[in-house]
């Protein structure tokens, strides 16, 4: 058995070749993020991350350099070298949605724990700064939400903490934020308990899905619907904030609106 350690891993990592440029400098949106905005191979279908989905709802020209991951903190974004990774391809112009909270809370594994109002917060600090000096634009996006509801039937927050972080740093530090918590418990909350599972994970081994044979049931991750309908919402979020890249973001997003799955995660 190779066993590869931290070490060997961020040079892999590093050594990894850039994506192929944008049109124009600053076309680029860069996410940094955990599972529920990553991607994923056609052997995982229908799970999706709305970092897949992101692009759909953009001008042509605009490129989306996705370095989401499953399982990440910002912690653990920093220390495998992620985050380097991610400055290293940033351009001048350049936007970087960053997103994490998921992972951040989870304190059954220490490794990925980062405590809201200290180890989250300045390692977010580190990311805006980071980006600002590299003269791109940092946006914040508050931790989407999971099919969870509360005793009165409505969408809870389970990163509320976190949320109110990213908050308070929008507002302290003057970042763009795009409050996803908020626009997704909404969305969530529309839909109620029965219809939100079509957005999430939710398949029986009958269902006969490639990534899931024998079924599963997962409130966190999201279905090929799910990722367009969250996919939407940040984009609608990004073309509100009246950033340079906001023009980019499309008025009519038929892709990201869509109410059946398409069976696939091309925009059309």
């Amino acid at each position: 058995m190779r066993i590869v350690t931290k070490a060997a891993a961020t040079l892999a990592l590093l050594a990894t070749p850039l994506p192929a440029l944008a049109t124009q400098p600053g076309d680029t949106i860069l996410i940094a993020s955990d599972s529920t905005a990553a991607n994923y191979k056609k052997g995982n279908y229908p799970q999706t991350g709305w970092g897949m989905m992101l692009g759909c709802g953009l001008s042509p020209e605009v490129r989306v350099s996705n370095h989401a991951m499953g399982g990440r903190s910002t912690r653990t974004f920093i220390e495998e070298g992620r985050w380097t990774k991610l400055m290293s391809e940033l351009m001048p112009g350049d936007t970087v949605l960053i997103q994490f909270g998921h992972n951040d809370a989870y304190r059954a594994k220490p490794q990925r724990w980062a405590p809201a109002q200290t180890d989250y917060r300045n390692n977010l600090l580190r990311f805006i700064w980071d980006v600002r000096g590299a003269g791109g634009t940092p946006v914040l996006v508050t931790p989407v939400t999971r099919r969870s509801f509360g005793a009165d039937g409505k969408a809870k927050a389970d990163f509320a903490e976190y949320s109110a972080v990213m908050r308070e740093l929008a507002a302290s530090a003057n970042v763009p934020i795009i409050d996803l918590e908020a626009l997704s418990r909404a969305w969530v909350d529309r839909a109620g308990p029965d219809k939100a599972k079509t957005y999430f994970l939710h398949y029986k081994a009958e269902d006969k899905m490639p990534g899931f044979p024998k079924g599963i049931d997962d409130d966190t991750h999201f279905s090929e619907l799910g990722a367009r309908n969250v996919a939407d919402l940040v984009a609608g979020g990004l073309k509100a904030l009246n950033l340079p890249i906001s023009a980019k973001v499309l008025a009519s997003r038929p892709a990201l609106n869509r109410t059946t799955p398409l069976g696939r995660t091309e925009c059309q």
